[in-house]
């Protein structure tokens, strides 16, 4: 009875493996199926290095929607990396254990908040100071950078603080009995063997930003243009499928699932990347 049950599920386990590399290969065959077609079309570099997306004339180039998507993902690195790190550091390793039932409930609060509501906090908070501090419309690269850092930190720390627990606790007391402090045990040993744990938060963390796109269609700016500074508009690739694909046609439908394949693209540079650099660091 023990031997069937065994079997039966390494089965259900295989079973399940299989049917999510299925529906992975899947999608992919969609998107190139479609995709590849309609970037031969419209001719490779006229649809990747293009500055003008107007679908009307017949103009399908996605330049300025490529660079708004790496400004708003590289400005969400640089406000929710350090902040989640450290607060990871900070529930795993320093938290008062009265305090920590308090902030773990928090922190999984809002990984559970919609994007949709994000997006509104965004609106009626953060742009409303952006107005006041800089004198713009308050809609642009920065504003959707400090939303989506805020968006990716619950991500960010859960992976990171669990990463952090893992360590074994020798070494945190090898570091102390070498004279460490509490604070440098735990920064000069214990972060740097969760690395990889963190490195997996962040990859993470940089796919949700990447992919974000009601909460960025609020309070970005909606504009296809290349940004001159911070506080420009900006669209991203996610913006402008969801904003366009309800009414397109044709030629026109196909560029978007076309912008579809360049961020499936991108993903899996990014993804490749981290990989490279943790083997690097290992």
């Amino acid at each position: 009875m023990k031997n069937f049950s065994e079997s039966f599920m390494k089965f259900v386990f295989f079973v399940a493996a299989c049917v999510s590399i299925f529906s992975v290969a899947l999608i992919c065959l969609f998107l190139f199926a479609n995709g590849i077609p309609a970037i031969g079309e419209i001719g490779v570099f006229k649809f990747l290095l293009g500055t003008s997306w107007k679908p009307s004339n017949g103009l399908y180039g996605i330049f300025p929607m490529i660079i708004g998507s790496i400004y708003v993902t590289a400005g969400a690195i640089i406000v929710g990396v350090p902040v989640g790190i450290l607060c990871a550091i900070f529930m795993a390793r320093f938290c008062p254990e009265k305090l920590y039932k308090f902030l773990k409930p928090a922190v999984e609060l809002l990984a559970g908040i919609p994007s949709i509501v994000y997006g509104f906090f965004g609106l009626v908070v953060i742009v409303p100071v952006v107005q006041d501090l800089f004198g713009t419309s308050g809609k642009g690269i920065l504003t959707a950078s400090l939303l989506l850092g805020i968006m990716i930190l619950p991500t960010i720390i859960s992976v990171s603080e669990s990463s952090i627990r893992a360590v074994p606790e020798s070494y945190y007391e090898g570091a102390l009995a070498l004279g460490d402090t509490h604070e440098m045990s735990v920064m000069r040993a214990v972060v740097p063997a969760a690395k990889s744990g963190i490195l997996a938060g962040i990859i993470l963390g940089v796919g949700r930003a990447i992919g974000e796109t009601m909460a960025v269609i609020i309070v970005a700016g909606n504009q296809a243009i290349i940004p001159d500074s911070i506080l420009s508009g900006v669209r991203t690739m996610t913006a402008n499928i969801v904003m366009e694909m309800g009414y397109a046609t044709d030629l026109h439908r196909q560029a978007l699932i076309a912008t579809g394949v360049v961020l499936f693209v991108f993903i899996l540079i990014i993804n490749m990347s981290f990989s490279l650099l943790k083997r690097r660091e290992n």
